[in-house]
């Protein structure tokens, strides 16, 4: 899942909602910091709510993501998508078609949620523009075995950026996964990846709710 999908259903609790990214703006600004479940597990109770609510955000995030990656769904449409990436990249053989398919099955399952109700986008925005960046960093700091210095900042980045918006384009959407590769190391996506797009586009809208709905929404609560 990717960040609108984790978030979705907590729009109500701002810190919760944010914090569902939390995992996923770690691995871009700082991958020696990880959270684990049973690092954040102490923590869901705590008595500092926003301390309590980040934790909740972060483990939902990560029981979200063993769940979504084991359904039936995730795996059929990952492989349909890495065989689109396979064959845009020369019928290559290597990571980068897998690694293609997941990335794709994950954003793009965002931008079918956008295109129902491009609202969910804005009221996402919304959510990120009520919490204090440097109260996840210290959340995460308290949690975390190791310290970041970098999430509070790259939080404001990430909120003045506004990616989910060119998950729509398909133009703009190869600059953003062209980001990734450069940031894990693979080579950039050749000229002319765009053209498979509206069809990953479509095997994605097609499962959608099965996507979407093997998440179970709601299983940690919180007040905040």
């Amino acid at each position: 899942m990717n960040y609108l999908a984790h978030a979705l259903p907590f729009f109500d609790r701002p810190y919760f909602a944010a914090a569902t990214g939390a995992p996923d703006w770690l691995s871009v600004v700082d991958r020696r910091v990880r959270l684990r479940m049973k690092q954040v597990e102490a923590f869901l109770e705590d008595g500092d709510p926003v301390l309590a609510a980040v934790a909740g955000g972060v483990a939902q995030h990560l029981r979200d993501d063993a769940q979504f990656h084991g359904t039936r769904a995730f795996f059929e449409v990952t492989a349909r998508l890495s065989d689109l990436a396979r064959n845009a990249l020369g019928d290559e053989r290597g990571p980068r078609a897998n690694f293609l398919g997941h990335l794709l099955c994950e954003v793009l399952l965002d931008a079918a949620i956008a295109a129902e109700d491009h609202r969910q986008v804005e009221r996402y925005y919304e959510v990120l523009e009520k919490i204090d960046p440097t109260a996840i960093e210290s959340a995460v700091n308290r949690m975390a075995p190791r310290r970041t210095e970098r999430l509070a900042l790259f939080i404001g980045e990430f909120r003045r950026a506004r990616i989910l918006w060119d998950y729509r384009e398909d133009g703009k959407l190869v600059g953003r996964l062209n980001q990734v590769m450069r940031r894990v190391g693979l080579p950039p996506l050749p000229d002319g990846f765009a053209a498979i797009l509206p069809e990953a586009r479509q095997a994605v809208a097609e499962r959608k709710v099965e996507l979407f709905n093997g998440i179970p929404a709601g299983s940690i609560e919180t007040t905040i």
